[in-house]
């Protein structure tokens, strides 16, 4: 099951980096990215980055990378050594 899973938020990502152009026909322009990334490309790459992070993510999820940087931040918060 847990293989499952990750092969279907890796799929996920990679349809937002090779579908960009049909999501943003659907779901139209992110204000936030249009001003924030560029002129008219804005929501274009707001939705590839996304993509990218989601794989990037679940790979860093699937060697336990995740977990040490998650604690790394958090771990001085909590006093934990």
């Amino acid at each position: 099951m847990y293989f499952v899973i990750i092969i279907a938020i890796i799929a996920i990502g990679a349809t937002l980096v090779i579908k960009t152009e049909w999501i943003y026909g659907f779901m139209g322009p992110i204000d936030w990215a249009e001003e924030h990334l560029g002129t008219e490309g804005g929501t274009r790459i707001f939705i590839k980055l996304l993509g990218i992070a989601i794989i990037l993510g679940t790979f860093l999820w699937i060697t336990g990378f995740m977990q040490n940087i998650v604690l790394a931040i958090f771990r001085p918060l909590t006093g934990l050594q």
